[in-house]
């Protein structure tokens, strides 16, 4: 990885955390902003000293001067941008959300062009792709139509629409990820975020319910990670938009699963309550980039997730605030 520096952008959210560990292991020369001060989920994942040998920087991603300058002196080869606003915080204030997932996302391939970056990849979602009932080819290709129920989709097709065109008009070549449910230690927000969660509560040995229930694709954080790490090293020169697959599984079985780990676990879920997005989604595309796309079983991310989370608890550096919300 010599003379490469990547940028990863909201590097204090769970995937950011994780990417930060992955290019850690890999001894890469990394760039980690954000608009938050303190790495609470880089912490759970890293030692202080690793912490401290990432050089950080305060970022605002709509500030297009800013952006273009932190790649410029930093000398950035590659990009790995997760800074976003979810679901209700585009509903709560959607100038705030347009500006954040939409500018911010256009500031970051602006400084791409001007700084000849190699790599980029960049955060879309599941919530650009319609409910189950829209689609009738399984499992679901890359290219499926989109159709976005919330701005915050609506957000995230613009991102991939933006993608298309500085590929089609200045050769910049961009991966848009969809992640769905992203579970693992540092996952602790949205409610996609429940399964993580009811792992935790597993591990603590208190009662925890999933607020929804039918087929979702189980994706963990490590493995997410490592596929934005490695579609960035890809270095495309075109734009493409991929699925990530991970495990797909109805959460009955997946609170089954969790239960043959630590059979005294009191975990629920609510009947009837489907995610509405698509579970059963082709990741032919993510294979062909790849060739290996990073995948823990999810039989082994329970188990090291019940380690990790106890270890964490056992040494004070977690608590179970984050079952509250």
């Amino acid at each position: 990885m010599a003379n490469e520096t990547y940028l990863v952008t909201g590097a204090m959210g769970c995937i950011g955390s994780w990417v930060l560990r992955h290019l850690t292991d890999q001894g890469a020369d990394i760039v980690a902003t954000d608009l938050q001060a303190d790495p609470v989920r880089g912490r759970l994942l890293m030692t202080d000293p690793e912490i401290a040998a990432i050089t950080w920087e305060h970022l605002d991603v709509t500030d297009t001067k800013a952006v273009s300058s932190v790649v410029e002196t930093h000398g950035v080869t590659h990009i790995i941008h997760l800074a976003g606003l979810q679901i209700p915080f585009c509903r709560a204030d959607p100038p705030v959300g347009a500006a954040v997932n939409v500018t911010g996302t256009v500031n970051v391939f602006e400084a791409a062009r001007a700084h000849n970056v190699k790599g980029l990849t960049y955060a879309s979602s599941l919530a650009a792709l319609g409910a189950p009932t829209f689609y009738d080819t399984w499992p679901l290709p890359d290219d499926a139509p989109t159709m976005p129920s919330t701005l915050y989709g609506v957000y995230k097709v613009a991102n991939e629409e933006t993608g298309r065109i500085y590929a089609a008009d200045w050769n910049i070549g961009s991966i848009g990820l969809r992640p769905y449910t992203v579970y693992g230690v540092a996952r602790d927000q949205g409610i996609t975020a429940d399964p993580a969660k009811a792992i935790l509560a597993a591990a603590a040995g208190v009662p925890f319910h999933i607020r929804f229930s039918g087929p979702v694709a189980l994706q963990h954080a490590s493995d997410v990670a490592q596929i934005f790490i490695g579609c960035a090293k890809a270095e495309t020169a075109d734009a493409k938009v991929l699925n990530l697959r991970g495990d797909v599984i109805d959460i009955a079985d997946f609170v089954e699963t969790l239960k043959n780990r630590v059979p005294d676990a009191q975990i629920t879920f609510e009947p009837d309550t489907p995610l509405p997005y698509p579970a059963d989604l082709s990741d032919a595309g993510l294979q062909s980039v790849l060739g290996h796309v990073p995948h823990t079983p999810l039989t082994d991310a329970i188990e090291n997730d019940i380690t990790a989370y106890r270890s964490l608890l056992a040494n004070g550096k977690l608590d179970l605030k984050q079952l509250e919300s």
